[in-house]
C-alpha cells in the first residue's frame, strides 16, 4: 500500500505557521470510483484514502510506515522566502 508523509499547509486564514505534525494519508488507487447506477453519485470501494493519521515527528510516521510495510513517499516541507523590507526602502 502507497502512504504519503507531509507536513500540511496551513490555511488562508491561519495567521501562524500552522500545526507542525506530519500526515500521514494513503494514496488513492486509481479505478476505485464508480458511478452508483441508482442515485448516480460517486462512490469508491476502498474507503482508505480517509484515513489520515497525525504524527508529531518525521521519524515517527516514517517508523510506523516500516512497521506496517506501506511504501512509504515523504514531502518535504517548502521553506518560506523572507524578504527584508525596511520602510525607508520605499523612498530610495
Amino acid at each position: 500500500m502507497q502512504v504519503r508523509i507531509y507536513i500540511p499547509t496551513k490555511s488562508s486564514t491561519q495567521s501562524g505557521h500552522g500545526s507542525g505534525n506530519w500526515l500521514l494519508e494513503f494514496v488513492e488507487k486509481p479505478g476505485n470510483k464508480f458511478k452508483e447506477t441508482l442515485m448516480g453519485r460517486t462512490s469508491s470501494n476502498d474507503m482508505s484514502n480517509e484515513v489520515k493519521i497525525k504524527f508529531p515527528t518525521l521519524e515517527k510516521a516514517i517508523e510506523f510506515a516500516k512497521k506496517k510495510n506501506y511504501d512509504f513517499e515523504v514531502i518535504e516541507p517548502k521553506k518560506p522566502k523572507l524578504i527584508k523590507k525596511t520602510y525607508a526602502s520605499n523612498f530610495n
